[in-house]
């Protein structure tokens, strides 16, 4: 069974052709549970997402900040696996129609097998992968993988990437890029700032992918200014936070909901 890139492809060009940023979601599997997991999923689908990321929990999440953390530890304490992730891409996808990505570290990929890893995604009904650590020049195996299953491949820049490294990696990327905002791990911010809309313009130069910006929205004028400039925002410890302040899983999802309806109206504004 082959992936659907192709669908998160037509989904960005989509937003493109309304004249406005997509809204890409970011929640951890099996976080509060995997069932809870899931349905958060679906409930910020029904908000207004785009596109969902789903994180495969880590022990060390270097990109990560301390809600996205506090997420996965009680997921990994919950005995979440790679089947489970796999599950909630497949749940999402069919119960929506939309595209859903994997967002994870190289090493559980790599210990559990290139090959086997894609193939399920695939079958499961996946768009893709976002490998934050994978060096492009060590991606071979994977993209190839990748290809052949129908799954994007996003790699991460950042500020710091000189426009040689940036050429090198929209080069080799497909579905979208992902612009982290600044220096450092995930969380929201004041402010999201100039350092992000140089980045796109600077990663747009190299190539004709979308340009989508992660690492600090959380609200509806952050997710407006970053439309101004940006093909996607990208919004993660926003969701998640929102779910451990929750007094319970049933307000939590209501609280995801809300949040991504009002995102949602964020990029239509800008």
């Amino acid at each position: 069974m082959s992936g659907n890139v192709a669908l998160l492809d037509a989904t960005l060009a989509a937003a493109k052709a309304e004249d406005r940023a997509a809204l890409i979601a970011y929640l951890p599997a099996g976080f509060p549970t995997v069932d809870g997991g899931i349905a958060a999923v679906k409930a910020v689908f029904e908000g207004g997402a785009d596109i969902v990321e789903i994180g495969l929990p880590h022990s060390d999440p270097v990109l990560d900040g301390p809600v996205i953390q506090t997420a996965d530890d009680i997921a990994l304490k919950g005995g979440v696996k790679i089947a489970d992730v796999m599950r909630t891409v497949r749940e999402a996808y069919e119960a929506t129609g939309k595209p859903v990505l994997v967002m994870t570290y190289w090493n559980p990929i790599d210990r559990y097998g290139v090959e086997r890893f894609t193939a399920e995604l695939a079958a499961a009904g996946g768009a893709g992968c976002i490998l934050p650590d994978l060096p492009v020049q060590e991606s071979a195996l994977w993209r190839e993988h990748a290809e052949k299953h129908g799954l994007a491949t996003v790699f991460v820049v950042a500020p710091s990437s000189k426009d040689q490294r940036l050429a090198e990696i929209t080069a080799v990327g497909s579905g979208f890029v992902y612009a982290a905002s600044l220096m450092g791990v995930t969380g929201t911010r004041v402010s999201v700032g100039a350092q992000a809309q140089d980045l796109v313009v600077r990663t747009r130069a190299t190539t004709d992918l979308p340009v989508c910006v992660g690492l600090g929205v959380s609200d509806a004028a952050q997710a407006a200014e970053v439309a101004g400039f940006a093909d996607g925002v990208i919004v993660g410890s926003a969701f998640v936070k929102r779910m451990l302040d929750a007094p319970d899983a049933a307000s939590g999802l209501v609280a995801v909901r809300e949040l991504a309806a009002e995102l949602a109206a964020g990029v239509r504004k800008r």
